[in-house]
């Protein structure tokens, strides 16, 4: 990408993203996000209605009656963005690229960091770690993320979450609120990774597809690329059998997306391509608020 064309891109998105992190996004943010980072404070005694599972048994022990940890909000959280930049990314026959949506939703979640005084970093990953940028604030960190977004070439062009998850949970030591920004495009299973790196930070997925990528249109033969293996094929959109089959393909990857996530007890945002992503962020942000 030209370095002007780029910096137009970097400039409207950034204009974008600051509107609706400060008029549309700012309260909801704040809401499902702020005071889940707690930081231990003190003990006292345990008192009538406390949780039980606050109780320090070593303290209780030591003493022969019950006390309790109490833990305060953290002032700033850490947000990490753990961004899917696979081959898959640059489709889009519907409304805009995947890249570019995942490029505006990333920034949107950024500028709404900023606003409320944290730190936003970033992970790029394929099927291998492309580039961990550390958390830092201030607009700008933001707009190198931004450029990052838009214009980073990976090495590779797979896509393994399990990896990208796995480095996230040990490179990062303090808790942190991560989004996972992917097309969820994997072959690999990452139960495993999805639900301790949630256990260890607070983790929500946010998946974009393109409509086409759920539904073949009926325009006979279609040359098809896959962007990350880079094989080339035929097939025949006109047979009925092939756009059922395609699109039972569909549903049980979304079956089993939904099932990952839901097993693990991350939330998950989808959103289309030729959507408004304001509504699923909106959403997302209420159902955690």
């Amino acid at each position: 990408m030209e370095r002007n064309e780029l910096l137009k891109k970097v400039r409207k998105i950034e204009i974008k993203a600051k509107g609706l992190s400060q008029n549309i996004f700012a309260g909801e943010y704040h809401s499902a996000f702020k005071g889940r980072g707690m930081t231990f404070s003190e003990v006292r005694e345990y008192q009538y209605g406390d949780d039980v599972r606050d109780i320090d048994w070593n303290v209780t022990a030591r003493y022969n009656k019950p006390y309790v940890k109490v833990y305060e909000e953290e002032r700033e959280l850490t947000v990490m963005l753990l961004v899917d930049v696979s081959g898959s990314r640059d489709f889009g026959a519907v409304g805009e690229t995947k890249r570019e949506v995942m490029a505006e939703v990333a920034a949107t979640l950024a500028f709404s960091a900023i606003q409320n005084n944290d730190k936003v970093g970033v992970i790029f990953f394929t099927d291998r770690i492309e580039k961990f940028i550390p958390p830092k604030k201030g607009r700008k960190h933001i707009l190198l993320v931004i450029r990052e977004l838009l214009d980073f070439t990976p090495q590779s062009t797979g896509t393994d979450i399990n990896r990208a998850l796995e480095y996230m949970t040990s490179a990062l030591k303090k808790r942190c609120t991560t989004f996972l920004v992917s097309d969820f495009i994997d072959t690999n299973d990452y139960y495993k990774a999805m639900s301790i790196a949630n256990h260890k930070h607070d983790l929500i997925a946010i998946q974009v597809y393109d409509k086409r990528e759920a539904q073949l249109p009926d325009v006979g033969l279609m040359r098809v690329l896959d962007a990350e293996r880079g094989t080339v094929r035929w097939i025949d959109t006109s047979s009925r059998r092939v756009r059922q089959a395609h699109g039972r393909w569909w549903y049980d990857r979304q079956q089993a997306l939904n099932d990952t996530v839901q097993r693990c007890k991350v939330d998950l945002a989808t959103v289309a391509t030729d959507e408004d992503y304001v509504r699923s962020l909106m959403a997302l942000f209420k159902q955690r608020g």
